[in-house]
């Protein structure tokens, strides 16, 4: 059973956009740092977006402009907006939740989604 639960992902032509959510009903979004990761067959996972508790986000390149990750606290629930979607971006993508940086409880370890599947096709 997946502590966070990932939807909204599908089949779009090059161009077209998604918008993914993923919902955390355990904790308390605004105490963590949540973030996208995806990943594809053979190949290692990759971040995507992280949001920290204080809402302040960070992009990797490949996506920089495209993609806009953002939460709502009160629902405990983060999404990303993906637009302008390209063939390279077809992966699983997966939530997850960290401590903030700097943040240290001891065994902690990141908690991940099951993943939602993207499929951007011609």
């Amino acid at each position: 059973q997946a502590q966070l639960v990932e939807s909204g992902g599908g089949l779009v032509q090059p161009g077209e956009s998604l918008r993914l959510s993923c919902d955390d009903p355990t904790t308390i979004l605004n105490m963590y740092t949540m973030g996208w990761y995806r990943q594809t067959p053979g190949k290692q996972r990759e971040l995507v977006a992280t949001i920290s508790s204080d809402g302040t986000p960070v992009y990797a390149d490949s996506v920089k402009g495209r993609f806009t990750i953002s939460k709502h606290n009160a629902k405990n629930a983060v999404y990303m907006q993906m637009n302008n979607l390209k063939p390279k971006d077809k992966a699983v993508y997966y939530c997850m939740k960290d401590l903030d940086p700097g943040g240290y409880v001891e065994g902690w370890t990141p908690r991940w989604g099951k993943g939602t599947q993207v499929t951007v096709s011609s």
